[in-house]
Formats: C-alpha cells, structure tokens, sequence
C-alpha cells in the first residue's frame, strides 16, 4: 500500500514544484515592477509587454510536444524568418494578402515536415539536424527576399496584430496565444496523443512495445511546430508592418529557455502547459522591467542565457534531491515481515 500524506506533507510538496515556484517569481517580478518602476504597471504597458511575447509564446507551444518526447527543433525561428521573407516576397509580386496566409502556413509546415524527414525517418539526432536547418531556412530566406523589407501590407490585417480587445488592455494577439494554450493543455493533459508524448519522452522502444507509433506522432509534431511558427511569422509581419529574412532572429533561444524554464525536461517525458505559460509570462515581465530601467540588449541577453542554464539545471536537481528522499524514506521504512 501507498504511504498516504497528510494535509501538512501535501502542502509541502505543493510548495516545492517548480510551477509554484514560478508562480511565486512571477508575482514578486510584477509587485517589484510596480513598486520600484513608474509606469510597468500601467495598463498599456502590461498589454505591451504582453504583445511584445506573442511570437516567442506561439514558438514556445511549437516546441512543448517536440521536447515533450525527448527531441528539440532549434530552427523554429528560423521558419518564422523564411515564412515572413516569402510573405513580402508574395506581397511585392501583386499577390492578395488573403492568398498569402494559406501558402505561408503551408510552407511552415512543409519545412516541418522536412525536419521530421531527417530527424524520424532518417534517425538523424534532432539537436544536429535542427542547427542545420536553422541555418538553411535563415539563408534561404534572404535568397527569397534578400536584405531589403516589404512594408505596406493592408491595414484592415494590422490590428489583428496589435489591437486590443475593447474595453481591456488585452490584446488580440494574446487571445490567440491563449486559445492555442489552452488546446495544448487539452492536447496534452486530457488525450491518448498527450500521454504518447510523455511516454515516448520516458522510453521510446518502451512506447513501440506499448503499440505507440513512435514515428508517426514525433513527426506530426515537427508538422505542428512548423505551422505554429508560420503562424508566428504572420503575426510577427503584420506587427511590425515589415518582411524581412532576418525577421525573429536569436528568438529560438528565447522559445527554449522558455519551455525548459517552465519545467519541461530536456530529456523529454515531464512537463505541463501551465508551466510554460507561467515561465513566459515571468520571462515577459522581467524584460520589459529591464527595458523600462535602460538594461542594454546586451545584459538582457546575459541574463536570458543565465535563464537557459538555470532552466536546465533545475529539473537535474530537482530529480537528485527527489532520488535521495525516496532511498532515505526506503532506509527508513521498516521491513515488512510476511
């Protein structure tokens, strides 16, 4: 029988989750922002802060299922950087911005489906292969627009983009971002493909053996990422009004540390949305409180890649401190005489 905790012992473990701990970072982030800096916490600049985050969230859930099983796509930005080339590469062609959106979201999947290729059918590793492509699609990009920018796209398209819901200051962008978390954590959490992609992160060839169709679902993932970042593309276009190939650039760190942050296991098999959402949020907030006391680029990219480290590190010891308490409660418990 299961040693049952009491109320004192489930608070506890509560407390020490990562997601709590999250939690509580987030809050202190944003209480400190508005104690110590004038004007973080007013309206427009929490939706600001909020928008500034759609295209790094949207690439983070791209990569929630991938690393879920135990595999990484660092070329999502990269995608997001070739789709907007070829978006102002349409648009400069005469082509309907309504024509456009489909070809976009195509192509981000199609170049998912590539890196699926290499890595599920050609049992290429995934961190090689996506430093590859990240590198291809990127110079690919400016062989399609090269280092100009297309601007003028319709302005009836822009405030999807960088308006707010009426009456808030929440913008639309953030909806979307929400939707699409929300039917990760469905996906994730609720269905047979959720439980694939922690059992696939936990043992492949114990997944195969369960009758998981390990390569099916790993590409479909690949697939999805490579849509999502097609649709990041487009908001990441209409926002800024401007095509350019080096449109997202270094955002693929950012969209790892986040997933990792959030307490995914860059092993694969452990991980919830609610963390992800939590860690970008914490991460969102800490930049623009940086940005608002004049921290250089320079510090704050300092500070991201001290994140990366520390969101990789954790769950390590996290696992080393929840090993040693298991073998020292089984020390412990007396032997059970039958």
């Amino acid at each position: 029988m299961g040693e049952e905790l009491g109320p004192g012992r489930q608070l506890t473990r509560a407390l020490v989750r990562w997601e709590t701990a999250l939690i509580v970072l987030c809050v202190l982030v944003f209480v400190l922002g508005a104690v110590s800096t004038a004007g973080f916490a007013d309206r427009d600049n929490i939706g600001f802060l909020l928008v500034d985050y759609t295209e790094v969230a949207l690439l983070a859930l791209a990569l929630l299922p991938i690393v879920l099983t135990g595999e990484i796509d660092l070329s999502v930005a990269s995608v997001l950087g070739f789709c907007s080339a070829l978006t102002g590469a349409l648009w400069d062609a005469g082509m309907s911005f309504e024509a456009i959106v489909p070809v976009v979201l195509l192509t981000g999947a199609v170049l998912g489906a590539v890196n699926a290729t290499l890595v599920v059918g050609l049992g290429l590793p995934s961190l090689a292969v996506t430093i590859g492509t990240l590198g291809l699609y990127r110079g690919l990009a400016y062989v399609v627009l090269g280092d100009r920018a297309v601007t003028g796209f319709p302005e009836s398209y822009r405030p999807l983009a960088t308006a707010v819901v009426p009456g808030t200051f929440l913008p639309l962008p953030t909806l979307a971002v929400a939707g699409c978390a929300a039917l990760a954590a469905v996906v994730v959490h609720a269905t047979p493909l959720g439980r694939s992609l922690y059992a696939i992160g936990l043992g492949k060839r114990t997944a195969r053996f369960s009758g998981i169709r390990v390569g099916r679902i790993k590409s479909g993932a690949y697939v999805v990422s490579g849509a999502l970042a097609a649709v990041a593309s487009v908001v990441y276009t209409l926002r800024y009004n401007s095509a350019r190939a080096d449109n997202g650039s270094g955002l693929e760190l950012v969209a790892v540390a986040a997933v990792l942050l959030g307490g995914v296991s860059i092993f694969g098999g452990r991980g919830t949305v609610a963390g992800v959402v939590t860690a970008l949020l914490l991460m969102a907030g800490l930049r623009n409180l940086l940005f608002l006391n004049d921290v250089t680029n320079e510090i704050q990219n300092v500070i991201n890649g001290l994140l990366l480290i520390v969101s990789v590190l954790v769950p390590v010891v996290t696992d080393l401190v929840s090993t040693r308490g298991r073998r020292r409660g089984a020390v412990r418990r007396p032997t059970e005489i039958r």
